[in-house]
């Protein structure tokens, strides 16, 4: 059986062995809209919950606008010419306006990035600049959440009059769904807030999961830093399959975004009839598969429907390596996942632990297996399973052990799909 995975920028066909039950979970999506640029001046002439953005902006001198950085495949370039031109006639010109990519502790966009976020037309028209979390000094402090969290804010968007945020809703490995709040933290927030919102409180609640908001905590705890900084107006799209717009969803905040991961979340979810013996999953291709920092969201969506001590296989490029440099020392320093889990518990929170954390949560109910032909050697031992050389021999011992007429479920765009099977209590939004 031959199957097509997502995998860099040129994909990865596969031959499987014959003699096992397959199932292969596309990612499913809405159809593309055929008029997308239609489509989002309609959403921001008739927003939800809110003012239509011309009105909104009116009487008002300067915007800031956060959109996605490079590993998220926002269509800015469609969403931002009619954002900018209502916010023209209202009174508030490109040259009062910022584009902030919202990096959260992601390295910082390319000139080149740049130019792709937001499109040639506009690249060299208007002002965009990076988020750096790492900075304290460029955030502006808010005060604390009722549970705590200090919250610290981009200067640059809060000093604006106008806060908006362009995003598109996919599902989040630990947010429930991507987009909206997600904007402004971690997007635009300083590291002191990023870190504490990572922490093993919110990372190891069983709520805390893909595909769901109902109860998760650590959405109610971005909603309520989103409102501190005053998060006026959101465009969130849904993707088709090739990456086009399949529905906008602009206006008020919280209510816009919901309606948002209600539509998601209806055209996501695949629904599995018992669970796997194993499972090949990928991060979806490039940009995400771009670093294994990133790729680990492939491992986390698969593991809702492998059964326990099943296997998964996770195929991805890592073009760029492992990820930033306080990762790297993470997965290089623990060759065991529990030890990992228990040293992180009681200490202070590192950057980017969080992800790691995820992967080491998986290890402890399933088997990983790893064709990352990006990563350097130098990670191989301690990557918490076995690592190939070649995608013939990891999917060779995928297959070993198993039973002819296993389950051996193939997502060959990983994060993309939303999964259950009958054996687990159903995600709700």
């Amino acid at each position: 059986m031959r199957v097509d995975l997502a995998f860099g920028k040129t994909g990865l066909a596969v031959e499987l062995p014959e003699g096992y039950s397959y199932q292969v979970l596309e990612a499913r999506s809405a159809q593309a809209l055929d008029n997308q640029i239609a489509a989002i001046e309609h959403a921001l002439d008739r927003p939800i919950g809110t003012l239509p953005l011309t009105e909104l902006a009116r009487g008002k001198k300067t915007a800031a606008i956060s959109v996605c950085d490079i590993t998220r495949p926002a269509p800015n370039r469609l969403v931002l010419p009619p954002v900018l031109r209502r916010l023209a006639d209202a009174g508030i010109s490109r040259d009062n306006v910022v584009v902030l990519i919202a990096t959260g502790l992601h390295r910082p966009a390319t000139e080149e990035e740049i130019r792709e976020i937001v499109g040639p037309d506009l690249y060299g028209h208007i002002r965009v600049e990076n988020h750096y979390a790492r900075n304290l000094q460029e955030h502006r402090y808010l005060g604390t959440t009722a549970s705590g969290i200090p919250v610290h804010i981009d200067e640059r968007f809060m000093a604006a009059d106008l806060h908006i945020t362009l995003g598109f809703i996919e599902p989040h490995l630990m947010l429930g769904f991507s987009g909206g709040r997600k904007l402004i933290a971690p997007g635009l927030a300083a590291q002191e807030t990023i870190k504490v919102i990572h922490s093993p409180k919110f990372m190891r609640d069983a709520r805390s999961v893909e595909g769901s908001i109902e109860n998760n905590p650590l959405h109610e705890e971005l909603l309520e830093i989103a409102r501190m900084a005053r998060h006026d107006f959101l465009v969130d799209v849904s993707l088709s399959r090739d990456r086009r717009v399949a529905q906008v969803f602009a206006g008020d905040a919280e209510l816009a975004h919901r309606e948002g991961t209600k539509f998601v979340s209806q055209v996501l979810l695949e629904q599995l009839d018992s669970l796997a013996d194993a499972v090949i999953t990928t991060a979806a291709g490039h940009p995400l598969d771009m670093t294994f920092y990133q790729a680990v969201k492939g491992v986390t969506a698969a593991s809702h429907v492998v059964k326990p001590g099943g296997k998964i296989l996770l195929v991805a490029a890592c073009s760029e390596g492992a990820g930033a440099e306080e990762f790297c020392e993470m997965l290089s320093a623990y060759p065991e996942h529990q030890q990992f889990l228990d040293a992180i518990l009681q200490a202070p929170v590192e950057v980017d632990q969080w992800q790691l954390e995820k992967l080491a949560l998986v290890c402890q109910s399933k088997q990983l297996l790893f064709y990352v032909p990006g990563l350097p050697d130098a990670y191989r031992d301690s990557m918490w399973g076995p690592v190939y050389s070649s995608m013939a021999d990891a999917v060779a011992a995928l297959m070993e052990g198993l039973p002819k007429g296993a389950k051996v479920v193939v997502i060959p765009e990983g994060p993309y799909v939303l999964a259950k099977a009958e054996q687990q209590v159903p995600l709700a939004i």
